[in-house]
């Protein structure tokens, strides 16, 4: 029988915390959708890393509750609050950018904005797009993206139907990936000891010690605050750079551009120092980082002997690897690196299912935010409705199941590499639609089902962040928390960021697309990255295609590959090749944080052979401080440049 380790001790959550977590949702769904659409500002929403709510945790821990600790003691949140406020913003992180809100809304209607006589989508594309799956008044439309004339406000009529349709189904989707977090939570957190690197962050700072101090140890460390300043000059001197020339540039550290071609000017090694990246590398294990760094060069080098030797796949993929052929094998290490996962959890799922059916209190689950129960059958409720959405809009019921459960393999497989080895920028190397569409081929599915899988690409498609990472982190840091018995109070507060953030930002992003036009806003949300999936589309409607069996070979080779390594890693302790960064290792993302990687592994390597593990445990806040550093910076340099009318001012990339 499961026992519980957390439920019973500590303090009980008050309601002043989830009122203030909402508080940090409603900023960030706000905030993050206004910088991204009319500044151009830092991405603080586009990563694992959370980094807005950094920004607003580094305030409220670092100012605002200390000072409530002076003025007022009762008001202060204790370390418990202060992380289930921290989850709740982690949760809203995921949402209002490149996770959900600025994908979907202008997915939604582009195709009949920039429908023309020579691609005739009119008649290609439009009259497989379901009533109730987008708006489609032609004023609307057209002002959505064009600005309204003066005098008219927002046609919220319009959007409603498709809004509240889209509404239940990510109501489900989210659903899905917090019971998956929760039933994964004690395999990984108790049962693996995964190091959840994202999580250390927040950790720290709501550390807290016997001697009183309303200040909490972490902003008593002198090494942290030399490891913040690193950022701070360096974004601090490239925003400056923006405002006056006079100042030095930062551009050739923080971004990328430095490259180096190998294999005949086959390939370019890149290399970009991201702080982030460098910070959460020092806390994996080394085999993980030497793993991550590893297989993207060997990567390279592979697709640089494809360029010169001509092996080459005429398939058309986006968001993919660098090459089809990498992309598929990606997909197969992937799978088997999610399958491979839930084989070695095996037992702890027995344990769940008997939980879910078994006589009530056969399992002891109260230090779960959830009853397994309701996890297991609010995952197959979800399941069954985002599926019979999709098949309502037109894609066929197989093909759905499939496109959800490839969704999930990834969602899974990512987040287990995003809590295991703290790669807070990465990429699926294939999406779920497009393996799809490579796997079963377009006849297959239909003109109604292509259609309807264009419009997935703002859940299953370029999202550098989703919910189940976030929540999983967010679990993570209420079981390093004292919490007490109203732990099922964390769901509910979860849920709510969810609703909050969801509602805010579109809210943010219909106001701003119609009183300024969307195409005056950001390009990338407005027509290049959304205008991918009806390219796509075009293509393949107006080229059918039958499964792609050289696909499902390379997959299959990345399958095995992946399989032989992770057979190695557990048979043989002296195995160096960690296989968790080879299902990412031949993304684009990939390709600019390998240096990061590589200079963490490094750092600690040397740290370790010459200071051993204390001199590891005393340096992690410098490194800690460098994370922190980095997203305080830019967040500060975002509202500096919101007063000035600074645009584009972007100090932080990856």
């Amino acid at each position: 029988m499961a026992t519980s380790k957390t439920a019973s001790r500590g303090h009980p959550l008050r309601w002043r915390a989830v009122v203030t977590g909402l508080g940090g949702c409603l900023c960030i769904g706000l905030g993050t959708q206004f910088g991204e659409m009319m500044t151009g500002a830092s991405r603080m929403a586009s990563g694992f890393t959370t980094g807005a709510a950094l920004f607003l945790f580094f305030f409220l821990v670092g100012a605002i509750n200390p000072a409530l600790k002076r003025i007022r003691p009762s008001w202060a949140l204790r370390r418990a609050e202060l992380l289930l406020v921290y989850g709740m913003m982690m949760v809203a992180c995921a949402l209002p950018t490149t996770g959900l809100v600025a994908y979907h809304l202008p997915i939604m209607v582009l195709s009949f904005y920039y429908a023309t006589p020579e691609n005739d989508w009119a008649q290609v594309i439009h009259p497989f797009i379901p009533d109730w799956l987008a708006p489609q008044d032609p004023a609307a439309i057209k002002h959505f993206f064009e600005g309204l004339p003066q005098g008219e406000s927002v046609p919220w009529g319009v959007w409603a139907v498709p809004l509240a349709c889209w509404g239940m189904f990510f109501v489900a989707l989210y659903l899905v990936m917090i019971s998956v977090a929760v039933i994964l939570r004690r395999q990984w957190m108790e049962h693996e000891n995964l190091i959840y690197p994202i999580a250390h962050v927040p950790l720290a700072m709501a550390q807290e010690d016997e001697s009183g101090s309303a200040v909490n140890p972490f902003f008593r460390n002198g090494l942290m605050w030399l490891g913040f300043a690193l950022p701070v000059l360096l974004t601090t001197a490239e925003a400056l750079h923006q405002y006056d020339p006079i100042f030095p540039t930062a551009n050739s550290v923080l971004y990328p551009g430095t490259t180096v071609p190998i294999l005949r000017n086959a390939t370019p090694i890149s290399f970009l120092l991201s702080f982030p990246i460098l910070g959460f590398s020092y806390l994996i294990r080394l085999e993980v980082a030497f793993g991550f760094w590893f297989f993207n060069i060997l990567s390279s080098v592979l697709l640089g002997v494809f360029r010169i030797t001509g092996i080459h796949s005429t398939e058309h993929l986006d968001f993919a690897a660098n090459s089809p052929i990498l992309a598929h094998q990606g997909m197969g290490a992937m799978i088997v690196l999610c399958l491979g996962g839930l084989w070695m959890a095996r037992g702890h799922l027995r344990t769940v299912w008997r939980g879910a059916v078994g006589p009530q209190g056969e399992v002891n689950d109260d230090d779960e935010i959830m009853s397994y129960r309701a996890a297991v059958f609010s995952t197959l409720g979800g399941f069954l409705v985002m599926a019979m959405m999709l098949n309502a809009a037109g894609l066929p019921l197989w093909a759905a199941v499939t496109m959800l459960v490839v969704a999930f393999i990834l969602f899974v497989g990512i987040t287990r590499i995003v809590v295991e080895g703290g790669m807070a920028s990465c990429r699926a190397p294939l999406i779920a639609p497009n393996f799809v569409v490579s796997g079963m081929g377009t006849s297959a599915l239909g003109e109604s089902g292509m259609t309807t899988l264009a419009f997935t690409y703002s859940w299953a498609g370029d999202v550098r962040t989703f919910v189940m990472a976030s929540a999983a982190h967010a679990l993570k840091l209420l079981d390093e928390a004292s919490v007490g018995g109203n732990r099922r109070m964390v769901f509910w507060s979860l849920a709510a960021a969810v609703v909050v953030t969801m509602a805010s930002s579109c809210w943010m992003m219909l106001t701003l697309a119609y009183e300024y036009g969307g195409i005056n806003l950001n390009a990338g949300y407005f027509q290049l990255i959304t205008m991918t999936p009806f390219r796509y589309l075009d293509v393949y409607l107006k080229n059918p295609t039958l499964p792609n069996l050289g696909g499902w070979l390379q997959t299959g080779v990345g399958a095995g590959l992946m399989a032989l390594l992770m057979f190695l890693r557990q048979r043989f302790l002296w195995w160096p090749l960690h296989p968790l960064g080879l299902p990412i290792s031949a993304t684009r993302i990939m390709d600019l944080v390998w240096f990061s990687v590589f200079l963490a592994w490094f750092l600690k390597l040397v740290i370790l052979k010459y200071g051993g593990p204390g001199m590891f445990v005393r340096m992690r806040p410098f490194f800690l401080g460098m994370i922190l550093g980095q997203f305080v910076s830019a967040g500060v340099w975002i509202v500096i440049d919101y007063f000035t009318g600074m645009q584009d001012n972007m100090v932080f990339v990856i």
